[in-house]
């Protein structure tokens, strides 16, 4: 379902953000392929430095269907950005992606919290996030911030996923039978 980036990808993953249902909500734009190997290349170099985490979503058969990443990592926290193609909007990868990665964040690599800011006009990201169980809506109880994404004019509303809110809820569906124990071992 994930993998590291790599350059051998960059060809499909550039042609599924393109579209313009996908193209404007991306953080990491670029307006060719030559464009988009340089930006992975830089990607993977910054993953390197511990800047970002960034991932390429899978679909069932392996095939890149679109990215996954942690950006501005600073004090165990940072800020997450995911695209998907357009074919496959809407048939539940976006959900299995964020839950395989923020596990990945939260149980292997030491991230503590996780923010996501969307734009407001984002009508399908608000609706996605406000979905989720763990995610908190975060414009009031991380004030400053939120005040700081929106310096220029209010654009941006802000959503927190902390640890401990993210393992409640693996351990709530779990005493409901849900197999998620998997996901605590770390």
């Amino acid at each position: 379902m994930l993998k590291k980036r790599d350059l051998h990808e960059s060809h499909t993953l550039y042609e599924l953000m393109t579209h313009p249902d996908v193209f404007p909500f991306v953080r990491q734009k670029a307006s060719s392929h030559d464009e988009f190997v340089f930006v992975t290349k830089q990607t993977m170099e910054a993953e390197e430095r511990g800047e970002l985490i960034s991932r390429t979503i899978l679909d069932e058969w392996g095939s890149p269907i679109g990215t996954i990443n942690l950006f501005d990592i600073e004090d165990n926290a940072g800020f997450l950005g995911t695209w998907l193609g357009k074919p496959f909007h809407g048939k539940g990868y976006n959900n299995a992606a964020k839950e395989a990665f923020f596990s990945e964040l939260f149980y292997e690599l030491g991230i503590e919290t996780i923010y996501m800011r969307i734009r407001n006009v984002n009508i399908r990201s608000i609706k996605a996030a406000e979905k989720l169980p763990y995610v908190m809506k975060a414009n009031e109880t991380r004030k400053s911030l939120y005040e700081q994404l929106n310096a220029n004019g209010v654009v941006y509303d802000l959503y927190e996923i902390s640890k401990d809110q993210y393992t409640f809820y693996l351990m709530r569906n779990d005493s409901l039978g849900s197999d998620s124990t998997h996901l605590l071992e770390a």
